[in-house]
């Protein structure tokens, strides 16, 4: 009979395990809708079969490997400044520095940096392993655009290009139960009036900016899968469907339109990787 006692048990155990789990996700979903808060991912797992890798940067190096990226959007941005002295290798990561300098190159004020691949990709997986940069009303952010954006007409809808965002950190401002998260969002229409925008929603990350995780973009020919630690978070073909133009990624620490912070605080956004795949 003892047997059969631990058959019970068991099946007591994973049964509380349900319910808890159940009660959990109800309550997330209660938090979403009442408060727009973040949710867990839990969605399909990745699944990189018949995929291959195309581009992959480690940043071993003692430099930013200028036949992969080349520097983007510098000089002056929102209430600060891009350049790429705030954009180097140390320890095999690629970190991106915030900071104040007073003799910075385009004068006194507020840093980033910013960087784009020097390859287009049209569909596949794009991944990025990363710690994201924490306070100051900076964001760490992992994203796609075309030349397509340059106005609504090219973009036609997100055919012609689109802003893809993979992933922008959100500790700069708005809901603090969001704090521990990243968005997911797509543009299509070039960045005049006829920009048009949908967010896919918060979703929830262990320790964003204290320890690697990783976010990741299927584009195939149907739809946007977006993933955080290989489990989808949320999917859409939104619009008139996905893009059907080249691609080029940017990996960006973000500056605000309004700095809280003092000259000597600093942040920094920590990438391990980014990985590329696409069917043969």
């Amino acid at each position: 009979m003892e047997w059969l006692q631990k058959i019970f048990a068991t099946r007591q155990i994973r049964g509380l395990k349900i319910l808890l789990a159940s009660i959990l996700t109800i309550a997330e979903m209660l938090g979403l809708v009442l408060f727009d808060t973040a949710v867990t991912p839990r969605g399909q797992k990745l699944d990189l079969d018949g995929y291959v890798l195309v581009l992959e940067d480690n940043f071993d190096g003692a430099s930013l490997d200028l036949s992969k990226w080349e520097y983007r959007a510098s000089g002056a941005r929102r209430a600060g400044f891009n350049s790429p002295g705030q954009v180097f290798l140390r320890d095999g990561n690629l970190v991106i520095k915030a900071e104040y300098k007073a003799d910075g190159e385009y004068g006194a004020g507020w840093y980033a940096g910013m960087i784009r691949s020097v390859q287009e990709y049209t569909r596949g997986y794009f991944e990025i392993r990363c710690v994201c940069s924490e306070g100051g009303g900076f964001w760490s952010a992992f994203w796609l655009n075309a030349r397509g954006m340059a106005s609504a007409e090219l973009s036609d809808g997100g055919l012609g290009g689109a802003e893809i965002d993979i992933f922008e950190s959100n500790n700069y401002g708005g809901n603090l139960l969001n704090r521990n998260s990243v968005t997911h969002a797509v543009h299509v229409g070039g960045y005049g009036d006829g920009l048009r925008s949908e967010n896919e929603g918060s979703f929830k990350v262990p320790n964003p900016y204290t320890q690697f995780n990783t976010y990741g973009l299927e584009w195939n020919e149907k739809e946007y899968i977006f993933y955080i630690n290989g489990v989808e978070s949320v999917r859409t073909s939104w619009q008139k469907g996905v893009s059907r133009a080249p691609e080029y990624i940017i990996i960006s620490e973000e500056l605000p339109n309004l700095f809280t912070e003092q000259p000597g605080f600093t942040t920094e956004f920590v990438v391990d990787y980014v990985r590329v795949y696409q069917m043969p």
